[in-house]
């Protein structure tokens, strides 16, 4: 169920009804809008009298939403939500492409430094680098875990480049939490029930991935999860799914950015590099997911393929994210869109 507030409503006037829903035994969850503020109601599995809250004052309808995901629906939220950073002019979704580079995972101070220069130059605004890496063998790189947050903790306060990191179990996600700025939920863990609640307790952007066979209501659940906790920066990622073909490692659904965009209000992303596993496809990829309409890219960028620990096949060099940065900037303009390059810190942080 959805209370959707008059566009002149009062700040007290939403809290005096949100008070009045947990009252009643539910939780709501407000979601200011560009016009208006509508207030999601999740924990009834009954019904609810719609005309005791149509009464309360400042409340304009109350509808039900007939999705089975309810705060991601733009039935809840009608325009598009926008990820901000504080004390930064970077955002994720909105007019500006996010783009963010960075190894598959850190494997050493020197190496993240040498790559988070290169990407740094090239204007990107954001580091993506694994700490916990869940990898098919258990023999394989695991990564190195808060040693690997340390290190773009380092990067961040060197280069100013906001770090997005993976949290595979509860246990990763505290560190990830502690030191990164954006918590990704790889597609391994995308119905990973517990950690998808642990991740919507947490009040910092959580990065979804789609899981290699998820089906596109079962990804905007997975989402729903997050959003059901309290936290409501979500991004969504496609990054490929499994299918027949044996000339990629993934088939990258970009279909699934459109369908998205309609029903919900999610900015969502695209991983050329995982939707590939190829280096020679990721940049015709990448083009094509900024022309379908994402809200950026992230990509895996390695100065030393050959020598990666993981992932070293499909990982760009940095002259090559240089050149898709350039390419996806035109492609952009086309849309009436904009690649911002290299972060601006606002005023008050600057004075610092």
């Amino acid at each position: 169920m959805l209370v959707v507030m008059k566009a002149q409503a009062t700040p007290e006037e939403i809290q005096a009804v949100c008070s009045h829903i947990q009252q009643l035994g539910f939780r709501p969850h407000p979601l200011p809008g560009a016009q208006r503020t509508a207030i999601g109601i999740t924990g009834n599995h009954g019904q609810i009298d719609q005309g005791i809250l149509e009464e309360l004052p400042g409340v304009s309808e109350v509808i039900q939403v007939s999705k089975p995901y309810k705060l991601v629906s733009r039935d809840a939220k009608e325009e598009d939500t926008i990820i901000r950073f504080p004390g930064t002019d970077a955002s994720i979704g909105g007019r500006d492409l996010a783009m963010i580079a960075g190894p598959c995972s850190i494997e050493s101070r020197e190496q993240a430094f040498a790559i988070a220069e290169k990407v740094a130059t090239a204007g990107a605004r954001f580091f993506r680098g694994g700490a916990y890496k869940p990898r098919t063998s258990p023999y394989s790189f695991q990564g190195l875990g808060e040693e690997a947050l340390q290190i773009m903790a380092e990067v961040r306060e060197t280069f100013g480049l906001l770090i997005v990191s993976e949290a595979i179990d509860n246990e990763a996600l505290e560190l990830v939490d502690q030191y990164a700025d954006v918590i990704q939920i790889g597609a391994r863990n995308m119905q990973n029930f517990s950690l998808l609640k642990a991740a919507g307790r947490k009040r910092k952007p959580v990065l979804l991935k789609r899981g290699i066979a998820a089906t596109l209501e079962e990804f905007l659940m997975a989402a729903e999860y997050i959003m059901s906790e309290g936290n409501y920066q979500v991004i969504l990622c496609e990054r490929g799914v499994r299918t027949f073909a044996d000339h990629t490692r993934n088939t990258l659904d970009l279909s699934i950015v459109p369908a998205v965009k309609r029903l919900s209000h999610l900015p969502i992303l695209v991983d050329p590099s995982h939707g590939t596993g190829k280096r020679n496809k990721v940049i015709p990829l990448g083009r094509a997911a900024v022309a379908v309409g994402c809200d950026g890219l992230i990509v895996e960028v390695h100065h030393q393929p050959d020598k990666a620990l993981s992932d070293g096949a499909q990982s760009i060099f940095p002259e090559q994210f240089a050149q898709l940065m350039d390419e996806a900037s035109q492609i952009a303009a086309v849309l009436h869109r904009n690649v911002p390059h290299g972060l601006q810190l606002t005023e008050a942080v600057s004075a610092k």
